[in-house]
């Protein structure tokens, strides 16, 4: 992408452009599909040199693809980074980085309040390898401070939390790591770089599901790793190869054409999301609504500080609870009744039932992830069909 050495790009034209030079061998104006396992060498010394890492041509698909890494070449640029790594799903993201930086007899600190496999891969599955896991209210700073030991080799926070919508200080969380010697890892597959880029905040690796706000259109599923520092994204990146988790060329193609809207598709559905926020808030059968865009919310300043906007996630509880939950869940015509985020469809799901079933109901509980919450991500439709059709069906419960 050519960038004015004055001034940077504003996000709304990085999202168009980045990583989208004209193809050299055609000028094909947007990135080919190099639907390829394999790539040719001129003589056996050019093959000798790629796979020496002293010629940077491609070798494999599973070890780099240009399609691939004119995405990563995108997001990277969204974000702030100097490099990323796409993998074929969100957890192959997150598992990757587990695998590269954790050894048996590390510690690592993760949000309580998380998308529930990230959890459950380190309780479940790392524990069996000697890596311990401590599950904390990452908003509370003391909290953290006091979890990190000198054997804390990761500090895993996604903020805003899934699905209770806590805001974790990316400022002092990297500070906290960064006393300890630990890598501060966040997933902000919840704001996307339009609303947060926790690089400026002394993130050392970001995280995003592009199967959600990144590609935006409910159809490829997918992840990306995104960093500043070329050892730690080495040391990542060859891990990545040898479990494999690459993404292919032909999803990487269907993601960057989804970020041509990104700044688009994320403000729309923001600007629906505070309508909706507003209806919840002021409904007699609504408990409680957790949204970042909300007036009087705690974290205001925080928010101010470090978001570019409250995003398009919305966590509510009935007071009819689980049950009231249920018949809102069978009401809404508009929003589907399924798990995921960030395409341009609205989307309603339980998290206690759905995504977070697998933690233990206690765990549930002391995260915030009540029996009776909901979730709403709202889509790109038209504010006033989404109110009206939430006002209805939240009507119905009287």
């Amino acid at each position: 992408m050519k960038t004015s050495s004055e001034k940077a790009l504003n996000i709304d034209t990085q999202c168009i452009h980045a990583g989208s030079e004209p193809d050299p061998a055609f000028g094909a104006a947007v990135p080919p599909i190099f639907q390829t396992s394999t790539f040719v060498f001129k003589t056996p010394e050019e093959g000798a040199a790629r796979f020496a890492g002293e010629d940077p041509g491609y070798i494999y698909t599973r070890m780099g693809n240009p399609t691939t890494s004119a995405l990563e070449e995108a997001v990277a640029t969204l974000e702030g980074g100097t490099s990323a790594l796409a993998t074929s799903s969100g957890m192959a993201a997150v598992s990757t980085v587990f695998f590269a930086l954790l050894s048996a007899g590390d510690h690592v600190v993760c949000s309580q309040s998380v998308y529930g496999p990230s959890r459950v891969i380190l309780e479940r599955d790392f524990s069996r390898f000697g890596v311990e896991a401590s599950m904390v209210d990452t908003s509370d700073l003391e909290v953290l401070r006091a979890t990190v030991t000198d054997r804390t080799r990761v500090v895993f926070v996604e903020t805003p939390a899934n699905p209770t919508l806590a805001i974790t200080d990316l400022a002092e969380a990297a500070d906290i790591a960064r006393s300890v010697g630990a890598v501060l890892v966040v997933d902000n597959t919840f704001m996307s770089p339009v609303l947060q880029q926790p690089f400026r905040f002394g993130a050392d690796i970001v995280l995003h599901s592009v199967t959600k706000f990144l590609n935006g259109h409910t159809d490829v599923v997918g992840g990306v790793l995104v960093f500043q520092d070329d050892e730690l994204m080495a040391k990542v990146r060859g891990v990545l190869h040898y479990l494999g988790g690459t993404m292919d060329p032909h999803q990487a193609f269907l993601v960057h054409r989804g970020i041509k809207t990104l700044a688009m598709r994320v403000r729309t559905a923001q600007d629906n999301a505070r309508a909706i926020a507003d209806l919840l808030s002021g409904h007699s059968e609504v408990d409680w609504v957790r949204y970042p865009g909300l007036p009087g919310h705690p974290q205001a300043d925080l928010i101010s500080r470090q978001m570019e906007g409250p995003g398009s996630l919305i966590s509510f509880q009935l007071r009819g609870g689980f049950d009231a939950g249920k018949q809102v869940l069978s009401a809404v015509r508009l929003p589907a009744l399924a798990v995921s985020l960030g395409g341009v469809e609205s989307l309603i799901q339980h998290p206690a039932s759905m995504t977070h079933a697998a933690m233990k109901p206690q765990d549930r509980e002391e995260a915030g992830i009540t029996d009776g919450l909901v979730r709403l991500a709202v889509g790109c439709e038209d504010a006033e069909d989404l109110v009206s059709d939430l006002k209805q069906a939240l009507d119905g419960l009287s």
